[in-house]
């Protein structure tokens, strides 16, 4: 049993949707991180599940290694074939396939992004909001149990994913979940498929809960003193019931980098960043309520945006943030850290993250989805410079460690891959063994995605 012989009898599946062509191959090498290249054998570009669904069969006959492809924006790696084999790139499934606005959920492929989504959408009064910045396929943002700004309030892909079509290693293909708000009915498989990186199968049809576009939205920024009083505001605000849809806290560093990016006027100081949904008197009673906790903490120079393309600049301000930092030093590469920990612990886990990052030989501006507790920092190296690099690993496993030690996650979102799997130990215990016996029962053979998430299989 040999790749190339799985590669031969794909060939004759996928004609000319099977590619071995170099340009190809190192498009799906990387990653938005900082891993090295890991170029598959081959990458094929399916339009059905029937197709997917005989691709497997044959790399399990075969014992070639598949890799599921969305939109390439993984940060820890998910997406790398770093054993070779056959990279799934399903941007030819990428329709939407059933939109049911009486009961606010839509059925769809993987390779839709959630953009094209909202855009099908517009017309519904609908929408679908798990927004993580960048344009991700649903497929890959379901994978992943990504979230981004919004989870605060419309929760991650956990909570919004009803049901999909999977296609396991063998080529059996699965539906899990219903359509119903509401099941009793067994193991939740759903559950099980979202987060699991493409280890237990490819997704080929997702189902997913919306939600009515609000009456009224409105945006602001506002500044700090200081990082503790802009942390403490946010914990106060959650604390209090206020129902956020975003609340999102930048760094004196990112405030410096949004200003050189956008040409935007912020004082470079700790901001926070917000948005609230609702009626026309719910979002001005959120607001006010808001307004009161922050003056609390010597937040000052308010800057409302009530118009939708003053908001739209804003929210692009923050999620081109990965990329304006890096834009601002040219010929760095960064280690993106994606801890969580409870409410409770934002403040410390945060301000002992600044003095961590202060205290190294490395710059590393803060900003997160701390509503959720969810923040990160964007440790910047010199990629032809080994030292920079142990100090950023050192400083990104000092995060992890202190978040566990607060008990938090060491990924909030962005999801285990290589880059975080020598955390799951110490974050599972037994659980991570009873994760690989799952994947052992669903995968005997360790084709998809091997070496990521669960413990090295042998």
């Amino acid at each position: 049993m040999t790749i190339s012989t799985a590669l031969d009898a794909l060939s004759q599946l996928l004609g000319q949707r099977l590619s071995r062509s170099k340009p190809d191959l190192d498009q799906h090498a990387a990653s938005e991180s900082y891993y090295p290249p890991a170029p598959p054998d081959a990458v094929a570009y399916p339009d059905t599940t029937e197709e997917v669904a005989r691709l497997l069969a044959i790399c399990t006959e075969h014992g070639c290694p598949v890799t599921g492809w969305g939109a390439g924006t993984s940060l820890e790696g998910q997406a790398q074939a770093f054993s070779g084999g056959v990279v799934v790139d399903f941007r030819h499934m990428n329709k939407v396939l059933e939109i049911n606005a009486e009961d606010m959920d839509v059925r769809v492929q993987p390779g839709c992004t959630r953009e094209e989504l909202n855009t099908e959408l517009r017309t519904t009064g609908l929408f679908f909001p798990v927004d993580p910045g960048a344009n991700a396929t649903l497929g890959g943002m379901a994978m992943t149990r990504a979230s981004g700004t919004t989870a605060v309030r419309y929760g991650t892909m956990r909570d919004n994913v009803l049901g999909c079509q999977v296609v396991l290693a063998d080529g059996r293909v699965i539906r899990t979940g219903t359509r119903a708000r509401k099941s009793s009915a067994g193991y939740d498989l759903t559950g099980l498929m979202v987060g699991s990186e493409g280890t237990l199968g490819l997704v080929t049809e997702l189902t997913l809960r919306l939600h009515g576009q609000p009456e009224a939205v409105t945006a602001a920024v506002c500044a700090f003193p200081d990082m503790h009083g802009a942390v403490q505001a946010v914990i106060e605000t959650i604390q209090m019931g206020v129902p956020m849809a975003r609340i999102e806290f930048v760094d004196a560093a990112m405030a410096r980098i949004f200003n050189a990016a956008s040409g935007a006027t912020m004082p470079e100081v700790p901001h926070l960043m917000v948005e609230f949904h609702g009626s026309d008197a719910g979002v001005r009673e959120q607001a006010e309520t808001f307004g009161q906790i922050v003056a609390d903490h010597g937040a000052s120079g308010f800057d409302w945006a009530t118009r939708p393309e003053d908001r739209t600049k804003l929210w692009e301000m923050r999620h081109r943030a990965h990329w304006s930092t890096l834009a601002g030093a040219p010929g760095k590469r960064a280690l993106v850290t994606d801890i969580c920990v409870p409410i409770s612990a934002l403040a410390r886990a945060v301000e002992d993250t600044a003095a961590d990052i202060a205290d190294s030989p490395v710059n590393g501006p803060i900003l997160g989805h701390v509503g959720d507790g969810n923040f990160h920092a964007i440790l910047l190296f010199d990629p032809d410079d080994p030292a920079e690099l142990d100090a950023v690993k050192a400083l990104s496993h000092r995060m992890a460690e202190r978040a566990l030690a607060l008990g938090g996650t060491c990924t909030g979102e962005h999801g285990i891959g290589i880059g975080k799997r020598a955390y799951m130990q110490a974050e599972h215990g037994d659980g991570w063994q009873v994760m690989a016996a799952l994947k052992a029962a669903l995968d005997p053979h360790n084709i998809l995605n091997p070496g990521k998430l669960v413990p090295q299989a042998g």
